[in-house]
């Protein structure tokens, strides 16, 4: 992905957007190739997509999305919330939990968002 695009500080235009929905193929085209990590390579492809299939780069939905796939998009999702952006601060924990327990069942798995918030929850007491 261009680095003008990853560290723009405004909101992404829609070239910026076809940037920027490339790197679930490109991940998948690295990542095959590697003998020990090819069976994570649909994961990598499948991460941005959303369970009620509104998400990128096929549009699946629901169980068409393989289980690590659902799971690596609740922690790509959380990890870039947590993280300052150039167009944006990083969200506290609560927050992120928020959005979290906000967009499961639409755009996360439910059951996967709640155990990263009881993970989450777990954590900050230690």
């Amino acid at each position: 992905i261009d680095l003008s695009v990853l560290n723009k500080p405004g909101k992404f235009d829609d070239a910026d957007w076809v940037e920027m929905k490339k790197h679930p193929e490109v991940g998948y085209e690295i990542v095959k190739e590697i003998v020990f990590l090819k069976d994570q390579a649909r994961a990598i492809l499948y991460h941005h997509e959303r369970i009620n299939g509104k998400g990128y780069p096929s549009g699946i939905k629901g169980e068409e999305i393989p289980l690590f796939a659902k799971i690596l998009a609740v922690a790509d999702a959380y990890d870039a919330m947590t993280t300052d952006r150039p167009y944006r601060p990083a969200l506290t924990q609560k927050e992120a939990m928020k959005e979290l327990e906000m967009h499961a069942g639409k755009q996360f798995d439910r059951k996967i968002s709640s155990a990263m918030i009881e993970i989450i929850k777990e954590e900050s007491l230690t």
